[in-house]
């Protein structure tokens, strides 16, 4: 647990003030994105079957959190979701979703093992989507123009935000940095991937770090572990910001193209879990049965954390947190809900 307090900190909403500015960040931003990438609001489970291999390993040693149920077979065990990857795009086909439509969803989920900081929490809240494209479409270049267009989001909200509360908004950059993960290594080989993370961030304001999964030439490590079966390694990435009040940067979404047949077998080799081939999501989608896809997930409590200048993710959410932290959060004035 590492716990940042930034010096003369003081919130310039009230609570009431801060629960009114959220739910206009939540309910435009979501209006603004379904517009821009052409999605359509869709219900979304808060758990799956543990059978059916839906549920997203994150990095591949979280434990989810599990239970059964008193009219299900005893051992058809249910998995609260990490995120919500692989149903997306089982539910665009199953939805009869057609090429360049998609689906937003509002996503929670209980991630057990989070380090707690200021910026992660036990209880996760995103907005998960997913989009059909064409095989031909599985390029850099589609996913640039994709997350252009989530910035071009955030920037809008941060527009309303700043005439709604001018003196409570965090001000964003005008423009989005690309960089791959191996030129973060070749540009920084020894420092650790979250320093260069920070370094880049600090000179470039916001940053889309591509090629996030596989391993990296120096240090024949992945630059951040990445679940092999959702994200195709060579076209996703993650956006982040420099976030001024804790001089750190903060990432908003994590993104991608999706494995294709053939890269899910080529990841899932790499990452020693061939086993999960006889699963019914994999097995689909090795069949060829499921559409390309592109999607991602943008965090809801991080996005009202930047935009609304707060220093810890508890003033715009109501989680659970450890009583030590709660008391030097207070110490400083940050209003832990």
């Amino acid at each position: 647990m590492t716990l940042i307090l930034p010096e003369d900190y003081h919130p310039t909403l009230t609570i009431r003030d801060t629960e009114a500015a959220i739910v206009y960040i939540r309910e435009e931003f979501q209006k603004v994105l379904a517009k821009k990438l052409h999605l359509q609001r869709m219900s979304a489970p808060l758990f799956v079957e543990k059978h059916t291999g839906l549920n997203d390993n994150l990095n591949g040693v979280e434990r989810p959190v599990a239970f059964d149920a008193k009219d299900l077979p005893t051992d058809d065990t249910l998995e609260i979701v990490h995120s919500l990857a692989k149903w997306k795009r089982m539910a665009l086909k199953k939805y009869g979703f057609s090429m360049h439509e998609g689906l937003f969803t509002n996503m929670n989920a209980i991630r057990r093992d989070e380090d707690l900081d200021n910026f992660h929490s036990i209880y996760v809240d995103q907005w998960d989507w997913e989009k059909i494209i064409a095989k031909e479409e599985r390029t850099i270049e589609t996913l640039k123009s994709t997350v252009t267009k989530i910035f071009a989001a955030i920037k809008e909200i941060e527009a309303g935000c700043a005439f709604r509360y001018p003196a409570s908004t965090y001000r964003l950059p005008e423009k989005l940095y690309f960089i791959t993960t191996q030129e973060l290594e070749d540009r920084w080989p020894d420092i650790s991937p979250e320093e260069r993370e920070n370094k880049i961030t600090a000179e470039e304001k916001a940053v889309f770090i591509m090629k996030v999964g596989d391993k990296l030439k120096r240090s024949s490590k992945p630059h951040d572990g990445r679940a092999p079966d959702y994200d195709d390694w060579q076209l996703n990435g993650d956006l982040i910001f420099w976030y001024e009040p804790l001089k750190q940067k903060i990432e908003i979404s994590s993104m991608g193209i999706r494995v294709s047949p053939e890269s899910l077998h080529e990841q899932l080799k790499k990452a020693d879990c061939l086993d999960r081939e006889k699963l019914e999501f994999h097995r689909m989608l090795l069949d060829g049965e499921l559409p390309y896809t592109i999607g991602g997930g943008i965090g809801q409590s991080r996005l009202c954390m930047l935009l609304l200048g707060k220093a810890h993710i508890g003033e715009v959410q109501a989680s659970v947190w450890p009583h030590d932290m709660i008391t030097k959060c207070k110490e400083h004035d940050i209003q832990i809900l």
